[in-house]
């Protein structure tokens, strides 16, 4: 078959006839949470985060989301680690990595946003008494968390305020020599949410040193904090708000 030239400019995505993900927005149905803050390395923690967001606490919360019910993306599991931050005076998360075992999702977040998504297989799931969120990178193990499984009910007001902070991400893209063509920091925020059920409870976490998932760079010095939380929402688009290109 062959194609309108005319119509290419249409296509979000690659290959033309069967493109990788459809047109967002996508909605996530029952996208449960698990959250753990914890208090890290100071001087490793500011060597992660770029300029010109601020860091308030030496502070990072891993992450292990699943989505079994993503409009156009299917069903896949999550994991990684955000870093809260300040810009122009803003509390938000700034997005340090992600993990993720499905394509569409990869392609989708990289592509279209600037998510940094890598591929991992990461699982949430409930053992026993216990809910337990994991990442492996390739066959070996990089994180494994635990939390005592719907302990204490945590306020939903203060589960949607954790899920709808602002988070700041890194947008890269070359010319086909090599060289910066985009480089903006952008921000992006989550408005369209029901907070179905929220908990907290104990929780411990373990990294694992690996050269090409290193989230032990960021060591876990003290669990501050823990959060289970189930949804509704929708994403929405990301808006660039620094351009590093135009300051350099």
């Amino acid at each position: 078959m062959k194609i309108d030239v005319h119509n290419i400019a249409n296509n979000l995505n690659t290959p033309l006839t069967a493109p990788a993900y459809p047109m967002p927005p996508y909605k996530f149905v029952n996208r449960e949470y698990l959250n753990i803050i914890y208090r890290t390395d100071e001087q490793a923690l500011r060597a992660a985060v770029p300029e010109p967001l601020q860091i308030t606490e030496p502070l990072v919360k891993f992450e292990v989301m699943w989505m079994p019910d993503v409009s156009g993306l299917g069903a896949y599991t999550e994991a990684g680690q955000v870093i809260p931050v300040q810009f122009n005076g803003e509390d938000g998360d700034y997005v340090h990595s992600m993990y993720v075992d499905n394509f569409p999702a990869i392609a989708s977040g990289r592509e279209l946003t600037a998510y940094p998504k890598k591929l991992g297989a990461p699982k949430l799931y409930t053992d026993s008494d216990t809910l337990v969120g994991t990442l492996d990178y390739g066959s070996l193990r990089v994180a494994t968390a635990t939390m005592g499984f719907k302990h204490v009910q945590m306020d939903q007001e203060l589960a949607r305020k954790e899920i709808c902070r602002p988070n700041f991400m890194i947008k890269i893209a070359t010319d086909y020599t090599g060289n910066l063509r985009i480089c903006d920091l952008i921000r992006t925020q989550i408005t369209d949410i029901e907070v179905k059920e929220a908990w907290t409870g104990p929780a411990r976490l373990q990294l694992f040193e690996h050269a090409l998932a290193p989230l032990a760079d960021l060591p876990v010095l003290e669990v501050v904090s823990a959060s289970h939380i189930l949804t509704n929402l929708t994403l929405n688009a990301a808006q660039p708000v620094y351009n590093y290109l135009e300051q350099h």
